[in-house]
């Protein structure tokens, strides 16, 4: 049964758990709160064997909530950025990160906007997102669908490889290039169109098709009626409002609004 009571962020945290349902024995690498809680929630319903941690250095028997705790979470071993790597490297990670922008190839910038040697912002830099765009599967999340984010041609600095093969070198793919999904505030998009061309998953309760297409810089594929992306139930909102105790997803879009858009 669903609640029609859930928030926007409830939706997005339930759409976010749902990459990582058919994974196997991953470490499952959610950025930023709503993807955080996303990867907690899906190891405690659907999919019990990903790796946690506690975003510093434990893997956990039960994911900890965000935020202030009142207790110490139960720790199941040590997770060393050696052990990290391990996994990183070997391909035995899934992370859902939130780029600034995102191309139609699935190429991502966090790193500046504008040009490089003048930007007109400067952001992150490019971290850890090369290394792990060749190394294991990504999805991304992007909290304010526009077309400032989802770009026409080009990302304004290429932080992590995509579906473009004009950036791979001598023309080979990386072998571990694999690309799942972008969850919005919007709908749920992924790379399943014809030569990992960007296709429409799912629109949130009340999102049109157009809205979609206005506020996307690139052309976004659909087979068929598109589906409404499924609302979390009760037992995936209790599951949420005990990992954020103190209601933070409340503060991170704009009004909290509901997760149904009224008409």
């Amino acid at each position: 049964m669903t609640d029609t009571q859930a928030t926007l962020a409830e939706l997005l945290i339930a759409a976010c758990a749902d990459v990582w349902r058919d994974d196997p024995e991953w470490l499952a690498t959610g950025i930023t709160p709503i993807p955080r809680l996303g990867a907690s929630l899906a190891k405690l319903t659907f999919n019990p064997r990903l790796m946690i941690t506690d975003a510093e250095n434990m893997f956990l028997e039960t994911p900890a909530p965000i935020g202030p705790r009142d207790s110490t979470p139960t720790a199941e071993g040590w997770a060393p950025y050696a052990r990290t790597f391990d996994n990183l490297w070997g391909g035995r990670r899934h992370a859902l990160v939130a780029p600034v922008q995102i191309d139609r190839f699935g190429q991502t910038n966090i790193s500046v906007i504008g040009d490089h040697a003048a930007p007109k912002a400067a952001l992150l830099g490019a971290r850890g997102f090369p290394g792990n765009s060749i190394s294991h599967p990504n999805s991304y999340f992007v909290p304010q669908h526009s077309k400032r984010a989802l770009v026409a041609g080009e990302v304004d600095f290429v932080c992590s490889v995509g579906y473009n093969p004009a950036r791979w070198p001598d023309g080979r793919k990386p072998h571990r290039l694999e690309l799942r999904r972008i969850v919005t505030n919007l709908c749920v998009m992924d790379f399943g169109g014809p030569d990992h061309a960007i296709r429409l998953v799912s629109l949130h309760p009340g999102v049109g098709l157009d809205e979609v297409r206005d506020n996307t810089g690139f052309e976004v594929l659909t087979e068929g009626e598109v589906p409404e992306t499924a609302l979390p139930d009760a037992e995936a909102l209790a599951i949420i409002r005990r990992l954020d105790p103190h209601d933070i997803r409340a503060t991170l879009l704009k009004g909290n609004p509901s997760a149904v858009r009224a008409a």
